[in-house]
């Protein structure tokens, strides 16, 4: 059986906050876009059907038709070795973690995943996976293949969670409202506050009047 793989990211413009990568992974012939009524391109749903499809990944995951895995590149990643790097290692982290680690539920019964011949990885946009797989990139992709855009429901979930649970630690910013992005508000705080430790110092310049 061959297996399907839909890679994505959230949060790769923020100014602070990781970037999510986000991993779905059916068998082939799974109607995704059945299945998960309304997926679409995360940017382009709001906050409440992206919740809604996100707690139903969440349930498919436990029955084990469908697979899902989120990894972060974290921001001393980022400042460090540039967003496009920190986002290949977590491609390839998440995409190794299904791969490598999981097992799915079929009609047949209980079965490991099979060898990475077996596996067709849809990527979005200028996002590759390690060499060793059997992939294609999809300019658009998020928007036109629903299991990439199931993908990036996933990333984006998972992130949002994540930053409005590090607005309790750094409440001064609003993280929980804007998720770490360039906002008026976020830059008002920046000038106010200064960084905190989660906030991309090499994206943050204050030169252009922000």
């Amino acid at each position: 059986m061959t297996f399907l793989l839909g890679v994505d990211e959230a949060g790769r413009g923020p100014l602070a906050g990781p970037v999510a990568v986000g991993v779905v992974a059916v068998p082939e012939g799974f109607d995704v876009a059945a299945e998960f009524p309304g997926v679409a391109d995360s940017k382009k749903l709001i906050e409440k059907k992206r919740e809604a499809l996100f707690e139903m990944l969440e349930r498919r995951a436990e029955k084990g038709d469908v697979q899902f895995t989120v990894e972060y590149g974290e921001v001393v990643e980022i400042d460090a070795q540039g967003i496009a790097i920190a986002i290949r290692a977590a491609v390839a982290r998440a995409v190794q973690a299904l791969v490598e680690g999981q097992t799915f539920q079929s009609n047949c019964g209980r079965s490991d995943l099979p060898q990475h011949s077996n596996y067709e990885i849809l990527l979005d946009g200028a996002l590759h996976a390690p060499a060793e797989y059997r992939q294609k990139t999809i300019i658009g992709g998020d928007a036109t293949v629903p299991l990439i855009s199931l993908a990036s429901i996933a990333a984006k979930v998972s992130r949002d969670r994540r930053m409005v649970k590090l607005a309790e630690t750094y409440p001064v910013y609003g993280f929980e409202q804007h998720k770490g992005y360039g906002t008026k508000a976020h830059y008002v705080a920046l000038h106010r506050y200064g960084l905190c430790a989660i906030h991309r110092a090499t994206f943050i310049h204050f030169d252009n009047g922000s």
